[in-house]
């Protein structure tokens, strides 16, 4: 089955690259852990890894980040809004300034009318344009947004549900297309990705082959003159097969491939393929279903007593080291982790003393269900590692885990379920992986304000002094009451777990001696504008 998998994925390689263009363009051609192609609307699907490949790159937000540096996390940038800032009678109204003379990729001019346009599309569901698949990431990325007005033609005014000074890292995730593509597409939605749709990025989407591949171009016009892009195209390559993504780039078909096989990475370095890896605000873990019905983690010592069952470095070891244990939301060495109470280790006397104050033993296994992906963005290696947990947690813990294994997709609308949702098919965990590059994430993913379907807290996780220290960081200006607040949170976190810690990616990405230029930032995302093939 896999060999007759890798031989399908070569052939359609080799007929792509027969249709390629002459040697005279340079063309980057990338392997994505995806099963299938993000969606081309302007919001896509696939997680983080749908923005990173066709998301940013095309279709831009008011606000951007800096992808340049390694040395520190990524911060915000100025985007389609050159300015912004919070209104100084009321500190849920943010005033964006837009930047004049951009263009989207169609020639139809980005101002006001865009943004509010875009807006509506994400949040208003009885507009024309409203997207019901674009609305529902939206809205979970960026809950707060209440309302909106057009000031004049290049302002905007957005008010959030509460004060909340880190708004703008959720406007980061807001991405704006052509109005004039829904037109053009009658306004259909289903048609407009293969229009193709009209952004403001550094490159333009010039063919969408569901499943197969979707070709980029340089955009020549980009508004920011200084950052045009170095190759002509990239082709994007969904390969959800790690040792597929291996053969390809040894065969010469692709260029770069995200998270290759740990066991293949030796033999890719001394053939002359580049690694890279770096720390970056992500973590792999486990959501629990604390909200469904008779749930075992609803008991706070279930949720701790897992936290020591797990043998992390065994893990990280496994992963050739491609990878660091992960005992909270945060990185241990990370200034806001704090002092929680519990220093979460492989303790399975501890596990299991907390699992028999709540009622598990020998004779009363506690036995869960996980709800886990194939490939996707940020993974890993999905399978392998929740099957190296699976045979962990039942040697240590005498606990049984079973699997419902799905697409990445799949998985990622699960987690946007209510807790009992028929979508989650029984489903007690869910193995997501997370950012954790900001205050706003942390808020997207564990206000209490923000349980699914509304928000990303899947796990239905509510604490109260964590929903404090969050409105205080949210309203306060100075920054050491920040870094206490946060600390406070991230002790919760930890203390009151809604997830079980497990490890932090290092990022692997294996690329041709040709790609130079790339740099891996301390960030989910990518500059492609970086890159040049030689």
């Amino acid at each position: 089955m896999l060999r007759s998998c890798r031989r399908l994925v070569l052939a359609t390689l080799a007929g792509l690259v027969l249709s390629a263009p002459a040697a005279a363009e340079s063309m980057l051609r990338i392997a994505m852990t995806a099963a299938d192609t993000p969606t081309a609307t302007g919001m896509p699907n696939n997680g983080f890894e749908g923005m990173r490949f066709l998301g940013y790159p095309i279709f831009e937000g008011l606000v951007l980040w800096d992808l340049t540096r390694t040395d520190q996390l990524a911060a915000l940038r100025p985007g389609l809004a050159e300015r912004w800032e919070q209104a100084p009678d009321d500190k849920r109204v943010w005033h964006f300034h837009l930047r004049r003379g951009v263009t989207f990729h169609d020639g139809a001019p980005f101002d006001a009318d865009a943004v509010i346009w875009n807006l509506d599309r994400y949040f208003k569901a009885d507009s024309p344009q409203y997207e019901p698949p674009a609305a529902g990431i939206t809205r979970a990325r960026a809950p707060l947004v209440e309302s909106y007005r057009k000031i004049d033609d290049h302002t905007v005014a957005i008010t959030t549900t509460t004060a909340a000074s880190y708004f703008p890292y959720m406007a980061v995730y807001i991405l704006f297309t052509s109005p004039a593509s829904f037109e053009k597409a009658g306004r259909d939605w289903a048609k407009v990705g293969s229009l193709p749709a009209a952004g403001t990025g550094p490159f333009r989407i010039t063919r969408v082959l569901p499943r197969e591949a979707i070709d980029l171009a340089r955009n020549e016009a980009y508004w920011d003159s200084g950052r045009k892009a170095k190759v002509d195209k990239v082709r994007l390559l969904p390969i959800p097969e790690a040792n597929a993504r291996i053969a390809a780039l040894r065969a010469g078909q692709v260029d770069w491939i995200e998270a290759p096989a740990p066991d293949g990475i030796p033999s890719l370095k001394q053939a002359g393929f580049a690694i890279t890896t770096g720390s970056y605000p992500h973590i792999w873990p486990w959501f629990f279903n604390i909200g469904a019905t008779n749930s075992p983690f609803r008991d706070v010592r279930v949720r701790q007593a897992l936290n020591y069952c797990i043998d992390r470095d065994a893990l990280v070891g496994f992963l050739g080291g491609t990878a660091e244990p992960s005992v909270g939301w945060l990185k241990a060495t990370d200034p806001n982790f704090g002092a929680p109470q519990n220093r979460y280790r492989l303790d399975p006397e501890k596990g299991k003393a907390l699992l028999k104050e709540a009622g598990y033993s020998a004779a009363k296994p506690l036995a869960i269900k996980a709800m886990i992906s194939t490939s996707g963005s940020g993974q890993m290696q999905p399978l392998p590692m929740n099957e190296f947990l699976q045979e962990n947690l039942k040697q240590t813990c005498n606990v049984d885990v079973s699997f419902n294994v799905v697409e990445w997709q799949v998985l990622l609308t699960a987690a946007r379920a209510a807790p009992d949702a028929p979508a989650l098919q029984g489903a007690q965990v869910l193995n997501v992986s997370s950012p954790t590059s900001d205050v706003s994430v942390m808020a997207r993913y564990f206000l209490s304000a923000n349980f699914s379907p509304k928000g990303f807290n899947f796990a239905q996780w509510q604490d109260d002094r964590f929903d404090g220290a969050l409105r205080t960081l949210a309203e306060a200006t100075d920054p050491q009451e920040i870094a206490a607040a946060t600390r406070t949170a991230h002790e919760r976190l930890v203390d009151n777990p809604p997830w079980l810690y497990i490890v932090h990616d290092l990022n692997a990405r294996a690329l041709s001696p040709k790609v130079k230029g790339f740099v891996s930032p301390q960030s989910w995302f990518v500059d492609l504008t970086l890159v040049s093939l030689q």
